[in-house]
């Protein structure tokens, strides 16, 4: 009997194995196109009767590679990279949900996501109730509709750090005849899986942990195949209908499991257009090469770094898990003491990014946040005192020194 690998072996293996004489690092195939003998194998790619490469904006190796491996961490059947997390999470839900329809998510998500499904895709005509995550079944179950295609919802939540009960949402999502999509950027497939929680549909902003280093804007879907889509054909019709645009092809009977990143890739990438660079995908999978070894790095520093700010006179709360290296924290003194303390900081930088190699702060209410009120920030779960703190892989204790010292300096000023 074979081991099953450890999520660690995956990071390095999954996805790509080179044969004799080949690459041992994945190869960047950077073309936009790719070469046929006879016009009749070029048809038959654009009809889906083949598989094959024919244009870097629908697929190319090397993305497909990377897909393969996150696919793999994730526990997924398939997989397809995008040009940044908000790409995935927009394409994840337009492709079952489209105008007329509507979506379920919990508030306590990223304001970039918030803003898309409440603001963006409401312009498309596609509604959107935000529900409490940690309101009981019954009262998250009076927001769903007989159009409701979705719910949606964040591992841990962007800046908050709220924690999702995903087995609830899934057991709701599921007596409702919908999938359960879940952005798990913040924990990764090395520390929580939500397919193995009843998700069906992960996403990740691949910018974050899974690149690790700051160099590469990139997202990721993943599908369990595990939702029964013919099961409520009445609810999806784009995958259990005939495509007119490929000749009346129906999705779920061509493709089965593989029908949703099928008809991602083939439809909403074709028309969309929001492709990875194939450089990109190869920097995405260095980082995810030494993922598993960076987590328990930037967790046991987050853990001690929390452990310290609970002591510290001039912190209120804080908010921390050990599924990821970020936290939040409420800073006494208002906003211009936020202000203060953050310019006087040393080793750790200010900045919109989160989850890299460097040690970073943000105040949402100042910053990545600013245009919502402050009845909408605490709506979405951003306290207008909240600063998130995301750790990186400086030593623990450098990040205490600083950040005590930028609280003196900010006192005395």
């Amino acid at each position: 009997m074979s081991k099953k690998p450890s999520i660690g072996t995956l990071c390095v293996h999954a996805g790509y194995a080179s044969g004799k004489g080949q690459p041992r690092q994945m190869p960047i195939v950077q073309s936009t196109t790719f070469k046929y003998e006879t016009s009749d194998q070029m048809a038959r790619l654009f009809d889906l009767e083949d598989a094959g490469y024919f244009y870097t904006r629908l697929a190319n190796p090397t993305n497909d590679m990377v897909a393969a491996r996150i696919a793999t961490l994730e526990g997924g059947v398939a997989g397809m990279l995008t040009s940044s997390g908000q790409a995935a999470n927009f394409y994840a839900c337009f492709n079952i949900a489209n105008a007329g329809d509507h979506i379920v998510s919990a508030t306590s998500i990223y304001g970039g996501t918030f803003n898309l499904l409440g603001t963006s895709m409401a312009k498309m005509g596609i509604e959107v109730t935000f529900v409490d995550q940690d309101a009981s079944e019954e009262e998250i179950a009076k927001a769903f509709r007989p159009n409701t295609k979705l719910l949606f919802g964040e591992t841990v939540s962007n800046p908050g750090i709220a924690v999702l009960d995903v087995e609830k949402f899934a057991r709701i999502a599921h007596s409702h005849g919908v999938p359960l999509i879940i952005d798990n950027t913040f924990a990764t497939p090395v520390n929580y899986r939500p397919i193995e929680h009843g998700a069906d549909i992960v996403t990740h902003s691949t910018t974050k942990y899974m690149d690790g280093h700051g160099v590469s804007v990139g997202g990721a879907i993943v599908d369990s195949g595990n939702f029964d889509w013919e099961a409520h054909a009445d609810k999806f019709p784009g995958l259990c209908t005939p495509d007119e645009s490929y000749h009346g092809l129906t999705y779920t009977k061509k493709f089965g499991k593989l029908a949703y990143i099928t008809k991602a890739t083939s439809q909403l990438m074709r028309d969309f257009g929001s492709i990875q660079s194939p450089q990109n995908a190869f920097y995405l999978n260095l980082g995810l090469q030494s993922l598993h070894v960076r987590m328990a790095r930037h967790c046991e520093s987050a853990k001690k770094v929390a452990e310290w700010l609970r002591t510290h006179p001039m912190v209120s709360w804080v908010n921390q898990s050990d599924l990821c290296g970020v936290l939040a924290f409420g800073l006494k003194g208002g906003r211009d003491f936020a202000i203060k303390f953050m310019d006087a900081l040393r080793i750790v930088t200010i900045e919109t990014h989160v989850a890299d190699c460097y040690t970073c702060i943000l105040h949402p209410a100042s910053h990545t946040h600013r245009q919502m009120s402050d009845e909408q920030l605490l709506e979405a779960g951003v306290a207008p005192d909240l600063v998130r703190l995301s750790i990186g892989l400086e030593d623990a204790d450098d990040i205490i020194y600083d950040i005590d010292q930028a609280i003196k300096t900010a006192q005395a000023e």
